[in-house]
């Protein structure tokens, strides 16, 4: 059983009003001694005290926890920005409670609930975002919460975003610069903000350089590696396949990447590949992969101090964000003739 302040101020030889005040370091404010504070830490480390973090933070109606929610700790991606959130967090005095939701809306709606009932100050969450619903209490509570990378239209919150439909405009047009007509994109979840805006931008890529918009050649139903992997597959023996690919995603890109690997073709020379995601080993594949890079370490910094502001002034308006990604041309594409 774990210790309690009874159990110090019992060996401590002391009040259990001079424990509380020592723990929760008063011992100034209530002019405790040098010698009998001393003596109190001593015998709470001794005895491996550990404050009941909730019980305190009602008492004070602050619990200095921050939830976070992300849909998938294995893509490259999510990870990337769950570190740099923790380490920001943990610098501003706050602790960080990570949930993965397994692109799983029960799932996300579960540990939303869970977060709450260990009493987290705020709530940063990178949402399966097919839904919404589940959000709207805490909405309507303005309870701090960020949306961070995928958001939604009907919800007014604070939102950090990336500018999604852009990037992939900016890479479908590289790709038809260099002379490609029949390109495939590989999407992720639809119905998600990330995934419809990347469509979108594909689409009108396709639409201002006069190209028919061929639906053989949208393809995808997630982020994971396994999409990225079938409809690869599929598309190289396609009896028309594609001569060039975009994937949306980090992990479809490794899925991608096996199957093309698979069918012994070399990019760029049997198939090109643009990916959106800039993962970390892109530069130094034979064919150093264009990609388009988004800003994952400003993305999690502006959620946190947002929130972190939120939480501190009581003040909760809905604003968005939108940061813009960048098209890294590197060797994964090749130059077309007139005559493809």
């Amino acid at each position: 059983m774990p210790a309690t302040i009874k159990d110090i101020a019992h060996q401590a030889g002391v009040s259990l009003s001079t424990v509380s005040r020592v723990v929760n370091g008063k011992a100034l404010r209530y002019r405790i001694s040098k010698e009998t504070e001393a003596k109190i830490l001593q015998v709470a480390k001794d005895l491996h005290y550990s404050p009941n973090q909730l019980a305190r933070g009602l008492r004070l109606k602050k619990t200095l926890l921050i939830g976070l929610v992300i849909p998938d700790i294995s893509n490259p991606f999510f990870a990337h920005i769950t570190k740099r959130i923790q380490n920001l967090a943990h610098q501003k005095g706050y602790s960080l409670i990570v949930c993965d939701t397994d692109e799983n809306l029960y799932l996300e709606i579960e540990h939303i609930d869970l977060l709450m009932s260990k009493g987290i100050d705020g709530l940063i969450l990178m949402p399966v975002g097919q839904e919404s619903q589940h959000l709207q209490p805490l909405i309507q509570r303005t309870f701090p919460l960020v949306l961070l990378d995928r958001c939604f239209e009907d919800i007014d919150s604070i939102s950090v975003l990336v500018d999604d439909y852009q990037g992939a405009f900016d890479a479908v047009s590289h790709i038809i610069e260099m002379g490609h007509r029949r390109i495939a994109i590989i999407q992720g979840l639809p119905g998600t903000s990330t995934s419809s805006n990347r469509l979108r931008g594909y689409q009108d890529a396709l639409l201002k350089n006069n190209l028919e918009i061929d639906a053989d050649l949208i393809v995808g139903s997630d982020f994971r590696a396994e999409n990225g992997y079938i409809e690869t597959k599929i598309l190289l023996h396609a009896p028309n396949r594609p001569t060039a690919l975009f994937t949306t995603s980090d992990l479809i890109t490794l899925g991608a990447l096996e199957a093309i690997h698979e069918e012994k073709l070399v990019i760029p020379q049997d198939i090109s590949l643009v990916a959106f995601d800039d993962i970390d080993f892109a530069p130094y594949l034979s064919s150093p992969l264009t990609t388009v890079s988004q800003p994952k370490k400003i993305m999690g910094e502006i959620a946190v101090k947002m929130l972190i502001d939120a939480i501190i002034t009581h003040r909760v308006s809905a604003q968005k964000i939108v940061l813009k990604p960048q098209l890294i041309v590197r060797n994964s594409v090749r130059r077309l003739g007139d005559g493809h």
